[in-house]
């Protein structure tokens, strides 16, 4: 079985190897597309086919849908030669469930892939195209958190934002600059609204998009490049929307094991994919079954109807919630417990870490016992059964091959949101004391016995990268096996906001975090005994 418009003709062959086909006229609804485009997406990876793509097919083969989407690639191309164009911009969609079980779905909801990263002027000219189109209702991103940063540390523009910076808006290069271009276009035909809608996981996305783009076109105007009707036109929000969301969904990389199931089906194009930039892809994409997405219902120009596929569409404060209730409660700060010990106990896989039962009970103490009480309640999802989905479901799910080791990256960038909030809130609370804490505090100092890279057995391992890691391995160089600190010692290190989100010695921490690295200094062995002395307590 190949991947192809074609080979789909043989609907029975597919159907007896268990593979579902598109239930609508794939192309009548190209044409119309083509002609009347409602949806675009910037960022044609993995997440991409897996949830956005797949959330339109439901739509399409219920009927509730009459026109698909167009993606573009802006940052690498390789991806739509590779993986879109031999394929007819068919996709296929891998469903991985933990009982074992894979659900396999041929996508065409993507009716167009375009190349734009400057190899193809063909495809660039379609891309302002469809942004200046009056019929398009939405443009999702997923690029990236990276792909919103417009300067460095010391508030200078990037350099590829320099570059578009010093040439007319036709001549962008980045995907930002390609964006506003489009929408000078649109403007140009009639200022027709629109809705910008990130999908990428981060915290408030679609200010993170607005910043960028109101940045970027302030200094075109200042330059004469766009006029002052533009520049108003693009900040108002009845006008330009750009909503916040809260996405969730795991897309690992393709996954050998997937590919050599495919295979024995007799599905033909498995094989893996990797360009020269170093995306992992594939004519298939692997990806849990469970999915969330949240999104502020801010749509001046309408929207597809996904609330019938799953998504929830809401208001701003409640967006801001479920995120909150993900990131510092219920998913982020267990996953970054499973990366920390993961790597000192040298584990390899998420999923394995569950099957040891002194971190399923760290992480489910964590979740259910310390963060639970402060955690943020959206009122649409309930934490208790998301958390339950988290630890049940999908962390345990063999079928993810999800590792400690990626999920360590960046940690230091990650601990003042998944853990700092609780510890804050726990410091407004009349009723908790922040000193009665215990799991998140040893997880704190199990990543201080992380720094020095040696894990439970002796042996020396490589630290994820993280853009604090040299500095702070330098802060605590005087960390020793069997050589007991004090919290004076640690004090210049327990007490960076910047990393914790508040200070730990003010909070009163210091001496139980103190207490804890002792324990996790103590030897070979020392961290597995000062995980199972912890879970002895209650």
């Amino acid at each position: 079985m190949k991947l192809n418009l074609n080979a789909l003709r043989s609907r029975a062959e597919w159907g007896a190897a268990g593979y579902t086909l598109p239930a609508f006229d794939i192309e009548s609804i190209r044409a119309a597309t083509a002609s009347q485009p409602r949806w675009l997406h910037l960022g044609a990876g993995n997440i991409f086919r897996a949830f956005p793509a797949a959330a339109l097919q439901r739509l399409l083969d219920q009927g509730a849908a009459d026109t698909g989407l167009i993606t573009a690639e802006c940052f690498d191309g390789e991806i739509i030669d590779r993986a879109y164009s031999p394929f007819d911009c068919l996709s296929l969609l891998c469903v991985l469930k933990a009982d074992g079980g894979i659900e396999k779905k041929v996508i065409a909801s993507v009716t167009e892939a375009l190349r734009c990263d400057g190899r193809n002027m063909r495809d660039d000219q379609r891309l302002t195209e469809v942004l200046a189109a009056p019929s398009l209702q939405m443009v999702s991103f997923t690029i990236t958190e990276k792909g919103y940063a417009v300067c460095d540390a010391a508030g200078a523009p990037l350099p590829h934002i320099r570059k578009d910076l010093d040439a007319p808006p036709e001549k962008a290069t980045s995907t930002l600059g390609k964006v506003i271009y489009g929408l000078w276009e649109r403007f140009r035909a009639g200022a027709a609204p629109l809705s910008l809608v990130s999908m990428d996981n981060c915290s408030h996305n679609g200010d993170k998009l607005k910043t960028a783009l109101l940045y970027i076109t302030a200094i075109w105007h200042q330059k004469g490049y766009v006029t002052d009707d533009f520049l108003r036109y693009l900040s108002d929000e009845r006008q330009i929307a750009c909503p916040i969301s809260m996405i969730d969904k795991i897309t690992p990389r393709p996954d050998a094991k997937v590919a050599a199931m495919l295979q024995a089906d007799g599905f033909e194009d498995a094989a893996p994919i990797i360009t020269e930039k170093g995306t992992y892809t594939a004519a298939f994409v692997n990806a849990e079954e469970t999915e969330y997405l949240v999104v502020e219902d801010r749509f001046p120009a309408g929207r597809p109807s996904l609330e019938k596929a799953g998504v929830y569409f809401t208001d701003r404060e409640t967006v801001d919630k479920a995120e909150k209730m993900k990131v510092c409660t219920c998913l982020n700060p267990l996953h970054t417990t499973l990366a920390i010990l993961g790597c000192l106990l040298a584990h390899t896989s998420i999923s394995k870490e569950m099957q040891d039962e002194d971190l399923n009970r760290l992480v489910h103490r964590i979740a259910y016992q310390e963060a639970m009480p402060v955690v943020t309640d959206p009122g649409i999802l309930s934490p208790a059964h998301f958390a339950g989905e988290v630890l049940e479901k999908r962390f345990p799910n063999p079928f993810m091959p999800d590792t400690p080791q990626r999920i360590a990256t960046d940690t230091s960038q990650k601990l003042p949101i998944r853990f700092g909030e609780t510890l804050k809130a726990y410091q407004k609370s009349e009723e908790l004391d922040i000193r009665d804490l215990k799991c998140i505090p040893f997880v704190l100092a199990a990543w201080l016995r992380y720094l020095m890279a040696i894990d439970d057995q002796g042996n020396a391992f490589i630290p994820s990268p993280d853009p604090l890691l040299s500095q702070m391995q330098s802060a605590l160089s005087f960390l020793k096996m069997n050589e007991p600190v004090t919290e004076i010692q640690l004090a210049s290190v327990l007490s960076r906001q910047d990393i914790f989100g508040l200070d730990l010695l003010a909070a009163g921490l210091g001496p139980i975090i103190t207490g804890f690295l002792n324990q996790l200094l103590a030897g070979k062995g020392a961290v597995r005994n000062a995980l199972r002395q912890l879970l002895s307590t209650p």
